[in-house]
C-alpha cells in the first residue's frame, strides 16, 4: 500500500502507525484480527484522513457558524464513564452546499477528542426530540456512521437514539443496512422513561428527563466542566466536617514519607553505581506503597505525569480512598501547575496549586472527602506552564502568573477515575488486591478486557449462525414434507 499509494497518505499518519502500537491494535480488534481486512481499513481511513485534512483541522479553519449552531458537541459521560458525543438533530438542516464543512466538523470533534483522551471510546447520542422530515439527512447520518465503522477503529461503544419519530422508522431501516452486525448491536432506541439505563440524569437535559443545566454556547469550545479553585481540604463550605484530625495527620505523615522516598530515589538516579545496586534490590524488595508508581507515564513537554490515564479508587466496600500522582519537571525552569476536577465537592488534593523545581519530582495526594465515593464520570485536569527565568526576573506569584500566562503555553493532561470493585473487604485482601491491580498497567487490563469482549462477540455470532441454520433446516424440512405430501396427493387424484 505504501509503495502504490504513498502520495494519498499523510506522512504524519504513516509515522504514527509505525510508532503507536495501540492504534494498530485498535484496527486489528475492529476487524476481528483479520490482517487483510485490517490493511484495507487502514488504507481507506488514511486516504480519507488526507482528503479531509484531519491532522490540520482546527477552530480557525472551520466557519464560526458551525460551532455556534450547536448541532454537534462533546459533553458529559454515560454510566460506564464514556464521553458523550451529542448530535442535536433539530439544529441540523439539509444543505448540499454546506455538507462538506459539516462533515469536517464531525472529523474535527472526533480527532480533537481522540488526541486529547488517547483514543478512549465514546458514546454517540442522537437527540431526535422535536424533529421531522425536514431534519432527515441520510447522507450526513451515513457519514457519521462511516466515521466509526471505517475511519476511527474501536472508537464506538453504543449509539443512543432518543425519541425517534415514527416517520423516521423507514429511514433508520436504511441506516441499519449500512451498519455491520457489531454496530447494529450497539443501537439503543430510547425515550424519556428508559434513557437513564445508559446515561444518568446528571448528564441529561430536562427535556430528556435529566437535571443537567448545561446550555450549549460558543465560544469557548465545549469541554469538561472542570472546577477551580480546588480546595486542598475539600469543599470550603463544610471544611472537613466528616474527617477526623487523625486522618489529616495520617495524610501529612504519608506525604512526608512519600517525599522522603522520592528524594532518596532522585539521589540514587544521580549515581551509576547506586542505580545498579538499586535495580538488584528492587528485584527482591518490592514495597506496596511504591507499586502505584509502576503505572504508565505520560511524557509531556513540561511534566512527566504518572499514572498516565487513570486514578484507581476503591468502591465503598473496598475502602481505597487515596491515590498518588507523581509529577516530574523535565525542563530547565520552574514549572507551575494546578489541578482541577469535575467534582470538587468529593476530593482533596495536596498540593493543588504549586510549582515544581527543574529536574525534580513532586507527589500529589488525591483523597476522597468524607463519605463520598469515586465515580467513573469524575475527571481530573492537570495544567502546567513554564515560569521563564532566563531574563533573571523574579518569579511572579502563582495567582498573578496564571492570569497572565497565554493559553497556548499551558500544557494540559486529563486523568480518569477507575473504581475497583471487591467482594472481600478485609484489610489484608484489600492490600493484596491493590498491589496486584497497580502492578498491571492500564494497557494490559484494557487488552485483556477487549480480547474477552471480542471472544464473546464471536461466540454470539456462532450461536446466531447455528440458530439461523437450525431455523433454515426446519423451514426446508417443512417445505420438503409439504412438497412430498402434495406429490402424493396429485398421484392419488390422478389414479382415482
Amino acid at each position: 500500500y505504501l509503495l502504490d499509494k504513498s502520495d494519498k497518505y499523510d506522512s504524519r499518519d504513516v509515522e504514527r502507525l509505525q510508532q503507536d502500537d495501540k492504534w494498530v491494535e485498535n484496527y486489528l480488534i475492529w476487524r476481528h484480527d483479520v490482517v487483510d481486512d485490517t490493511l484495507k481499513m487502514i488504507d481507506e481511513s488514511f486516504q480519507w484522513r488526507k482528503e479531509y485534512t484531519v491532522n490540520d483541522l482546527t477552530e480557525s479553519v472551520l466557519p464560526k457558524w458551525l460551532f455556534e449552531n450547536g448541532s454537534l458537541f462533546l459533553h458529559g459521560y454515560d454510566k460506564e464513564g464514556y464521553k458523550l458525543f451529542w448530535f442535536r438533530v433539530k439544529h441540523h438542516t439539509r444543505d448540499p452546499k454546506q455538507q462538506l464543512e459539516k462533515k469536517k466538523l464531525v472529523a474535527f470533534w472526533l480527532e480533537h477528542y481522540a488526541k486529547r483522551d488517547h483514543g478512549k471510546p465514546l458514546t454517540v447520542v442522537f437527540d431526535m426530540a422535536e424533529t421531522g422530515i425536514s431534519h432527515i439527512d441520510l447522507d450526513f447520518v451515513r457519514f457519521i456512521v462511516n466515521c466509526f465503522t471505517d475511519y476511527y477503529p474501536n472508537f464506538l461503544t453504543k449509539i443512543v437514539i432518543f425519541e425517534m419519530p415514527w416517520i423516521m422508522n423507514a429511514a433508520f431501516k436504511i441506516v441499519k443496512g449500512w451498519l455491520g452486525p457489531d454496530a447494529i448491536s450497539m443501537l439503543k432506541f430510547t425515550n424519556k422513561s428508559d434513557v437513564q439505563e445508559y446515561i444518568s440524569g446528571e448528564y441529561l437535559p430536562p427535556h430528556m428527563g435529566g437535571t443537567d443545566s448545561f446550555k450549549y454556547s460558543y465560544p469557548p469550545l465545549v469541554d469538561d466542566d472542570f472546577q477551580t479553585p480546588l480546595c486542598e481540604n475539600g469543599p470550603i463550605t463544610s471544611e472537613d466536617e466528616h474527617e477526623s484530625k487523625e486522618e489529616i495527620d495520617a495524610d501529612t505523615k504519608e506525604t512526608v514519607e512519600l517525599n522522603e522516598e522520592q528524594n532518596l530515589n532522585q539521589k540514587k538516579m544521580n549515581s551509576i553505581e547506586q542505580i545498579s545496586k538499586s535495580e538488584e534490590t528492587d528485584k527482591t524488595e518490592i514495597k506496596p506503597k511504591n507499586s502505584k508508581k509502576a503505572l504508565t507515564t505520560f511524557k509531556g513537554p513540561l511534566l512527566h505525569i504518572s499514572p498516565a490515564e487513570e486514578l484507581y479508587f476503591g468502591s465503598k466496600e473496598t475502602g481505597e480512598k487515596k491515590c498518588l500522582i507523581v509529577l516530574t519537571n523535565v525542563t530547565k525552569n520552574i514549572v507551575a501547575f494546578k489541578v482541577r476536577t469535575t467534582a470538587p465537592e468529593k476530593y482533596r488534593v495536596k498540593p493543588s496549586n504549586s510549582s515544581c523545581e527543574p529536574g525534580t519530582s513532586l507527589d500529589i495526594i488525591v483523597s476522597l472527602h468524607g463519605g463520598f465515593a469515586a465515580s467513573l464520570q469524575d475527571r481530573f485536569l492537570i495544567m502546567a506552564a513554564e515560569m521563564d527565568q532566563s531574563s533573571g526576573a523574579v518569579v511572579p506569584e502563582l495567582t498573578q502568573f496564571w492570569k497572565e500566562v497565554p493559553r497556548t503555553k499551558v500544557m494540559e493532561h486529563r486523568l480518569r477515575c477507575h473504581v475497583i470493585e471487591s467482594s472481600k473487604p478485609s484489610s489484608l485482601t484489600l492490600k493484596e488486591n491493590t498491589c496486584n491491580i497497580a502492578a498491571k498497567t492500564n494497557e494490559d487490563l484494557h487488552i485483556q478486557l477487549t480480547h474477552l469482549l471480542q471472544m464473546s462477540k464471536r461466540l454470539q455470532e456462532r450461536i446466531d449462525h447455528c440458530l439461523w441454520f437450525q431455523q433454515l433446516s426446519v423451514v426446508l424440512s417443512l417445505l420438503s414434507v409439504t412438497v412430498v405430501a402434495f406429490c402424493f396427493y396429485l398421484a392419488y387424484t390422478q389414479r382415482s
